[in-house]
C-alpha cells in the first residue's frame, strides 16, 4: 500500500488557474496591446509615446538604493529575466517567442539605461590626470559596448524569414536570363574547376543562363593557359582584361561591358553553387524593385578557430551570427546587403549606381548602400546554397578579417549612412547600416576591457571610482539580462563567451586598421584571402598574435599583486577581488584565443563532409547499399547494415540528393562493427580519373536538396560553454588518434602451397583463410615449419600456387612477401594422440611492383573463390 505522504502532490485548481491566467496575460495580451499601438501610431507619435515612457521610468533609473537593497533588485531583475527566458523555451508558437523577445528586451533597456546612469553618474574617476584618462577611456569602451548592444537589438527585434517564389509555371522564354560571374585571381585552377562544374550544373535553362569565369590573374601565364584549356574542355567563357585597376571591383566591372544577362550571379571562385540555387531565388526578381538577392556564405572546412581550439563542430563558426540572424533583421528593414558572392544582382540597377563600388575594400556593402538610396530592395533567403573554402590558416583569417574592418571603416569615413542627407534611406535602414559599419572597432574596447584591472593591480590606476559590491550589483542585471535577452535569437548562432574569443584574437589588427581608415580611407589595398592552403604540421603563429601574448603575459603577472594588495591595503579588498576575478576571466578568453593562432596539422589529403549520401558497394556480382557518414574527394566512411564479404578494394557508387552518379574504385582501409550490430567501412578512392573526380564533385558539392548545417541542434548554455572554453588548453595538446579497426578482406577456404625462396625443400600445405587485392592470410598446420625464426626476420618473397585447375595446378601462382608470422595455440595431432602439431597464420602482401603481372590474376581467384563458395552454400 501507498502511504499518505508518498501520494503525489496536486497543485490546487485556483492556483492553475492562476497560473495559466497570468501566462497568458503574460505572453498573449501585453504583446498584443503593444502590437496594436504600433500598427496605428505614427512615427511621430510613437516617438513621443517612447519619450513619455521614458519619462515615466526615469525615477526607477535615476533612484540610488543602499547597497542591499540594490543586491536585491539586482537578483530579482535576474529572476525575472529568467523566468521569461524559461516561459519562452517552452512555447511552441514563434509569434508567442518574438513576443517574449520584446518584452525581454525592453526589461534589459531599462536595466542597462539604469547601469549607463549609475555608471555615469557615481563612477568617473577624475582623482588624479592618469585616473582620468583611464577612467574616461575605459567609459568610453563600455559605451561602445552599449550602443552595439542597442543597435544590435533594433536589428534583430524582427526577422524575416523568406520561402522561395516558385517558377517552374513561367514560360521558358519569359525567364531572365542569368550570367555567372566566377572572379579568380591566383587561386589553385582545382579549386576553380570545381565552381565552374557546379555552376554549369545549376538547374535552369541552358538557353538562359551563361558562365564565365573573369580572371585577373595576368601575372600567371602558364595558370592563365591551363584556366583557359578548364573553360574550353566543361564550356564556358574565359573572360580578361589588361589591368588589374581596383580588383575584384574592377573585374566585375569590366565584365558588365561584355556580357548582357539581365541578372547576374556572382560566385567567389571557391563557392561551388548547388544545383537549384537559380531555381529557388530568381522568383525574388519578379518583383522590379529587387535589385539583390543574398544568400548565405558557408564554409565545408573547418575555420582555424574551429580547428586549431578543436571544437569538432560544436561552437557555431564566426559568421552563423551574421547569416542566421543579423542578416535577417536586416531584411525585416530592407537593409540586407550584398556579400560579394552567393548573391544574385539585377543588372539595370548595378548599371544605374555606376557598377561595383570601387572607392572601399568591401565593395560589396558599399553597392548596396548605394542601390538602397535608390529605392531598390534587397532580399535575404536564408539557404545554404553555396559551400565554400575558409582559411585554412589564422593568419589568413585574420587578414580576411581586418580587409572586412578597413572596409566597413572606409564606409563609416566616407557615406555617414546615419547622417548624410544625400543617402535616401530609412531610419530602420541608417541604423543598419551604421551597426554594419561600427561593427568592427571593437578593437579599442577589447583591450580595455583586458588593461584596466591590470592597470589597477599592477600600478593602482583605478579606473572605477568606488569599485565594490555596489558596481556589481549594478553591472550584472545589465551584463545577465542581455545574455538573457540575445539567448533568444542567438542560442543556436553564438555561443556564451565566443564573441569575446573572436575579439581578442583580432583586437589589436582591427584596432589599428579602423582607426586608420577613419584617419585617412584611401590607406591599405585589397588583398586575395589565401585559400586551399594545407597545413602539415603544429606551428605557433605568433607574428599573428604576439601583442596578444604579451597582454596575456601581463595580464596574469598583475594577479601576482593581489596577495600583497589584501595585505597592505584592506580597505581596497573589494576592488582587489573583482579586479582580481576580471583578470582571471580575461586571462581564460586570451589564452583561448592565443591558442586560436597554434596551428593543427590537417590529416587528410581533402576536407570530409558528414554528408548522407546512397553508397552501393559492388564486388564481383554482389551488391551492398548503405549510407555514408562523411565523405570527400579522397574518401568516405560508409554505414552498412552487414558486414559484407568483399575483399579490400572493390567499387563504389555514390548517389546525390538529384541522381547524379559517381563510380570509383576504393580501397576498403578498416572496418569497425558499431554498437548496433552495423559496419562502418573506411575507404580511400584509388585511380580516380579526370572524369570520375568531376562527377564525385558533383555528388558531393552540386547535387545538394539541402545541406547538413542548414539548422544547428546544438543550443547554448553559458556555463557549459564557458567549461569548454576552459578546456581548450588540453584539447589544443591532444594528439590525435586514428580509428581503430580491422582489416577487411574476403573470407575464402582454399588450399595452396608455399614455397620459401632460398631455403631448399620448403614446400608447406596451408589454408587460405583471407584475401584481398593487396594482402592475404594463411593458416598452416602440420609438421614444424624449417627456419620459421629466419622467416620472421627476412620476410622473404614467397611463391603461392593453388590448384583449382586440376589439368595444371600451377595456373594460379602469385608472390607475395611475408609480412608478419604469427604463432597460433597448438593442436593434437589426432583424438587419441598426446602430441600436437603446429599452427601458425602468416600475413602477406603482394608487392607493387609486380602489380601488372598479377592484379587481373588476383581478381580471377577472387571470383573463382566466390563462385565456389557460393556452389557450396547453394549445395
Amino acid at each position: 500500500m501507498v502511504s499518505p505522504s508518498s501520494k503525489p502532490h496536486r497543485t490546487p485548481a485556483w492556483l492553475d488557474r492562476f497560473k495559466e491566467n497570468f501566462t497568458h496575460w503574460l505572453v498573449d495580451d501585453i504583446p498584443q496591446l503593444f502590437d496594436w499601438l504600433l500598427q496605428w501610431l505614427s512615427r511621430r507619435q510613437l516617438i513621443v509615446l517612447l519619450s513619455c515612457l521614458l519619462w515615466l521610468f526615469t525615477p526607477l533609473i535615476s533612484v540610488r538604493p543602499t547597497l542591499w537593497q540594490q543586491g536585491f533588485v539586482a537578483l530579482l531583475l535576474i529572476s525575472v529575466g529568467r523566468f521569461l527566458l524559461h516561459l519562452e523555451e517552452r512555447q511552441r508558437r514563434s509569434t508567442t517567442s518574438e513576443q517574449l523577445h520584446l518584452l525581454l528586451m525592453c526589461l534589459s533597456v531599462m536595466v542597462t539605461l539604469r547601469y549607463f546612469y549609475y555608471r555615469t553618474i557615481y563612477t568617473l574617476n577624475f582623482d588624479t590626470w592618469v585616473n582620468t584618462v583611464f577612467s574616461v577611456l575605459l567609459y568610453m569602451a563600455e559605451m561602445y559596448a552599449i550602443a552595439t548592444l542597442m543597435l544590435a537589438y533594433f536589428q534583430t527585434a524582427r526577422i524575416r524569414h523568406r520561402e522561395p517564389i516558385d517558377i517552374s509555371t513561367i514560360p521558358e522564354n519569359n525567364l531572365p536570363t542569368v550570367d555567372v560571374y566566377i572572379p579568380t585571381y591566383n587561386e589553385d585552377v582545382e579549386i576553380v574547376r570545381k565552381t565552374i562544374l557546379g555552376a554549369l550544373a545549376i538547374d535552369y535553362p541552358a538557353a538562359k543562363k551563361r558562365v564565365y569565369v573573369l580572371d585577373d590573374g595576368r601575372k600567371f601565364h602558364d595558370r592563365r593557359i591551363h584556366l583557359y584549356r578548364i573553360c574550353e574542355e566543361l564550356g564556358c567563357t574565359l573572360l580578361t582584361r589588361t589591368n588589374n585597376d581596383h580588383a575584384k571591383a574592377g573585374n566585375i566591372n569590366t565584365a558588365l561591358q561584355k556580357t548582357h544577362g539581365d541578372l547576374i550571379l556572382i560566385l567567389d571562385c571557391d563557392h561551388i553553387p548547388s544545383r537549384p540555387f537559380l531555381q529557388e531565388t530568381v522568383g525574388f526578381f519578379l518583383d522590379e524593385k529587387v535589385a539583390l538577392v543574398q544568400t548565405p556564405h558557408w564554409f565545408y572546412n573547418p575555420d582555424p578557430f574551429e580547428r586549431n581550439l578543436k571544437t569538432g563542430g560544436r561552437v557555431p563558426v564566426g559568421n552563423e551570427l551574421f547569416y542566421k540572424v543579423l542578416q535577417k533583421g536586416n531584411d525585416f528593414w530592407n537593409a540586407a546587403f550584398f556579400c560579394g558572392s552567393a548573391a544574385i544582382v539585377r543588372r539595370k540597377p548595378l548599371m544605374e549606381v555606376g557598377g561595383i563600388a570601387v572607392e572601399t575594400v568591401t565593395e560589396d556593402c558599399h553597392t548596396s548602400l548605394r542601390l538602397h538610396s535608390l529605392g531598390y530592395r534587397t532580399v535575404y533567403y536564408d539557404k545554404i546554397m553555396v559551400a565554400g573554402l575558409a582559411p585554412e590558416k589564422f593568419s589568413a583569417y585574420v587578414g580576411q578579417q581586418v580587409r572586412w574592418a578597413r572596409g566597413m571603416a572606409q564606409i563609416l569615413r566616407l557615406e555617414h549612412p546615419l547622417v548624410n542627407p544625400k543617402l535616401k534611406l530609412s531610419i530602420g535602414q541608417r541604423l543598419c547600416y551604421f551597426s554594419a559599419t561600427s561593427h568592427f572597432f571593437f578593437g579599442f574596447p577589447r583591450l580595455m576591457y583586458a588593461v584596466a584591472p591590470t592597470l589597477f593591480l599592477l600600478f593602482g590606476i583605478n579606473s572605477v571610482r568606488g569599485l565594490g559590491l555596489e558596481t556589481l550589483f549594478y553591472a550584472l542585471p545589465h551584463i545577465v539580462l542581455s545574455m538573457q535577452t540575445n539567448h533568444i535569437r542567438y542560442r543556436h548562432v553564438r555561443f556564451s563567451f565566443w564573441n569575446e574569443i573572436y575579439e581578442f584574437a583580432m583586437s589589436f589588427q582591427a584596432g589599428i586598421v579602423t582607426m586608420l581608415a577613419m584617419v585617412n580611407p584611401k590607406l591599405g589595398k585589397f588583398n586575395v584571402t589565401d585559400k586551399g592552403l594545407t597545413v602539415t604540421e603544429r606551428k605557433f603563429d605568433l607574428d599573428s598574435i604576439r601583442y596578444l601574448v604579451i597582454l596575456g603575459a601581463i595580464t596574469s603577472a598583475s594577479l601576482i599583486a593581489v596577495p600583497f594588495w589584501l595585505l597592505l591595503s584592506p580597505r581596497d579588498t573589494e576592488a582587489v577581488l573583482i579586479n582580481a576575478l576580471w583578470c582571471t576571466f580575461n586571462i581564460l578568453l586570451v589564452l583561448a584565443a592565443c591558442l586560436a593562432a597554434f596551428e593543427q596539422p590537417q590529416l587528410r589529403s581533402a576536407h570530409r563532409l558528414p554528408r548522407q549520401l546512397t553508397a552501393i558497394i559492388h564486388s564481383g556480382d554482389h551488391s551492398w547499399t548503405g549510407r555514408t557518414m562523411n565523405v570527400s574527394e579522397s574518401g568516405a566512411s560508409i554505414l552498412l547494415d552487414v558486414w559484407p564479404n568483399i575483399p579490400d578494394q572493390v567499387r563504389v557508387e555514390l548517389i546525390g540528393d538529384f541522381g547524379a552518379r559517381a563510380l570509383l574504385d576504393a580501397e576498403v582501409v578498416r572496418g569497425i562493427a558499431t554498437d548496433r550490430l552495423e559496419t562502418v567501412l573506411a575507404v580511400n578512392f584509388i585511380n580516380v580519373s579526370r572524369t570520375q573526380l568531376d562527377d564525385l564533385i558533383l555528388v558531393i558539392f552540386s547535387d545538394v536538396q539541402e545541406w547538413y548545417s542548414q539548422k544547428r541542434r546544438e543550443a547554448d548554455k553559458p556555463l557549459d560553454s564557458l567549461r569548454f572554453i576552459s578546456n581548450s588548453l588540453r584539447r589544443a595538446f591532444r594528439e590525435f588518434r586514428p580509428e581503430i579497426g580491422v582489416k577487411v578482406r574476403k573470407y575464402v577456404d582454399a588450399d595452396v602451397q608455399l614455397y620459401w625462396e632460398g631455403w631448399e625443400g620448403s614446400s608447406y600445405n596451408a589454408k587460405l583463410t583471407e584475401m584481398g587485392l593487396r594482402e592475404l592470410r594463411l593458416e598452416y598446420s602440420g609438421p614444424s615449419i624449417l627456419h620459421l625464426d629466419a622467416v620472421r626476420v627476412t620476410q622473404p618473397l614467397v611463391a603461392l600456387a593453388m590448384g583449382h585447375d586440376k589439368t595444371d595446378p600451377y595456373a594460379y601462382s602469385l608472390l607475395a612477401q611475408v609480412q608478419m608470422v604469427e604463432e597460433l595455440p597448438p593442436l593434437p595431432a589426432d583424438y587419441f594422440s598426446e602430441t600436437y602439431v603446429q599452427r601458425v597464420a602468416i600475413e602477406l602482401r603482394f608487392p607493387e611492383f609486380l602489380d601488372r603481372q598479377q592484379q587481373n590474376k588476383i581478381r580471377r581467384i577472387l571470383q573463382l573463390l566466390d563462385s565456389e563458395r557460393e556452389n557450396s552454400l547453394s549445395a
